[in-house]
């Protein structure tokens, strides 16, 4: 909290209205955070960016980032000061055109006074520019930003752009996104959306991405190095661009096997989950150690890691399944983590079935059977587990199986018809678990709090009657493993909170 200034008590109250204009009286400074209660500080207050417009130079030899960001914003209070979250080191900020007072504070707050107060409701440009080294800043103990021998990557949950743009960084509030970078010859920036543009001049090229669909902060991504490109379409048409490091050595013939199954995968994913929401595709594999996945929008990150014992399909349809669930409608705030995981988990089992290696229903009672009841995984709860479990195995696993509880409760028309129309009810938007529940409880007409509270929000293992009432074998034969078990596992990543504070995502 920021103090208000003390006044001397020789000032009187009349005298001090004097001192203050009348316009500015009310102005209160926007909160340093969004109100999540699992990331207090992350967002803020008293704006919303509707636009950024990243204008990047970047050398990979040193690592050294420069840019200007250029935020379209609404104020949403009659503003005094408000704060970006930002890492690297600012040398102007402009509002309106004016230049604006600026410091740092906190982790990764840079608050910003303008020269005179904004009302609310106004439009609002705000131009900030800044130099640094991404690799050389953490926040909380960490870093999401990944150095190569090649360049830089920026991609981690849930928090990701402080280290190479400065931005309003919470789900709620989305925006669309032009990203020009610069880098020298024959190295290449790998952002989302489209390729816009290349254009070379003086031994630096420049590389033109826009993002035309809303956007969280978290799944823009920025990658530079040494990379192949491969394009092509969809079925349905939409262009795909994959990016893959030179620098992949022996993992390099899995990752294109999996990667350029991006197309037919997004194509199999509209029969279950409606069109594909973006109009731009593909996927990329920097030359990082990280042991995650992540959506990325339009473009998902893998690490080379995913591919060490072969070719991985199951993490790219997980990947793909978020440009639904958890891209197009996002959550509300990070506790909702369920409305990602366990959808893209089920999409998995989904397609275990599609390639014949086990059913979603079988894939679900070796989940319910494989744990025992004293198994800290049931301590975990997957509708609300808190920041520390946030992307526990159990939000995934335990969630996919609430999943197959709720299909066997309401059946598979019911079911099949939520799974398609959630990502058109709140496409490009943000929903919570409660909007989910409500949602399932119209479209099959069936009370679910129950069901929701045993399989989502309970600290223990549902009971024998209560998997018997969802139809879950619970039986000795739930506990052999189908074909796809150790595929889908192996797209875990190592489930540990990545670097300190980080939570790697360690995504399938």
């Amino acid at each position: 909290m920021h103090r208000r200034i003390i006044v001397p008590g020789a000032l009187t109250s009349a005298a001090l209205l004097l001192a203050i204009p009348a316009s500015a009286a009310s102005h209160t400074p926007g909160a340093p955070g969004v109100g999540d209660p699992y990331y207090p500080a992350y967002g803020n207050g008293g704006y919303d960016v509707s636009h950024y417009d990243l204008r990047l130079k970047y050398q990979p030899a040193t690592d050294e980032l420069e840019g200007t960001a250029t935020l379209l914003a609404r104020t949403t209070q009659d503003l005094s000061r408000f704060n970006l979250d930002f890492l690297l080191d600012v040398s102007e900020v402009r509002v309106n055109g004016a230049k604006a007072s600026f410091t740092a504070s906190g982790e990764h707050e840079l608050e910003i006074t303008p020269r005179t107060p904004l009302a609310k409701g106004s439009s609002v440009t705000v131009v900030v520019r800044y130099r640094g080294v991404p690799s050389s800043q953490q926040a909380y103990g960490f870093t999401s930003w990944h150095r190569t021998p090649d360049g830089g990557v920026a991609a981690n949950e849930p928090e990701a752009a402080w280290w190479w743009f400065p931005s309003n960084d919470h789900p709620l509030d989305k925006a669309t996104y032009d990203v020009s970078v610069l880098v020298p010859d024959g190295s290449q920036a790998i952002s989302n959306g489209t390729l816009q543009s290349t254009s070379s001049r003086l031994g630096w090229t420049r590389w033109n991405w826009r993002s035309a669909k809303p956007q969280a902060t978290y799944l823009a991504t920025l990658a530079v190095g040494k990379f192949d490109i491969t394009t092509g379409r969809t079925e349905h048409g939409v262009p795909v661009l994959n990016a893959y490091s030179k620098d992949l050595g022996a993992l390099a013939g899995a990752a294109r096997a999996s990667v350029e199954r991006t197309g037919e995968v997004a194509d199999w994913l509209t029969g279950y989950f409606g069109p594909y929401p973006y109009d731009a595709l593909g996927g990329y594999v920097p030359n990082t150690t990280t042991g995650y996945a992540l959506e990325t929008q339009t473009r998902p990150y893998y690490s080379p890691r995913q591919f060490a014992n072969g070719s991985n399909t199951s993490v790219v349809v997980h990947e793909l399944a978020h440009q639904w669930y958890g891209d197009s409608v996002s959550v509300a705030g990070w506790k909702d983590i369920w409305i990602n995981e366990g959808f893209a988990r089920y999409a998995q089992w989904l397609w275990s079935e599609h390639e014949g290696e086990g059913t979603a229903q079988e894939l679900a009672d070796h989940v319910y059977a494989s744990h025992p009841a004293d198994d800290p995984f049931w301590t975990v709860r997957p509708g609300d587990p808190g920041p520390e479990n946030q992307f526990h195995l159990a939000v995934y696993d335990r969630g996919a199986l609430a999943l197959q509880a709720l299909r066997n409760e309401i059946g598979d028309e019911a079911f099949f018809t939520i799974l398609k129309g959630w990502p058109s009810r709140y496409a490009h938007g943000n929903a919570s678990v409660a909007d989910f529940r409500r949602y399932a409880e119209e479209v099959s007409r069936q009370p679910l709090a129950a069901l929701f509270d045993t399989w989502l929000l309970q600290p223990s293992k549902p009971d024998a009657p209560a998997a018997r009432a969802a139809s879950l074998a619970t039986g000795r034969s739930a506990a052999v493993q189908p074909r796809s078990w150790k595929k889908i596992a192996a797209t875990n990543g190592v489930h540990e909170r990545g670097q300190g504070h980080g939570h790697g995502h360690d995504h399938e």
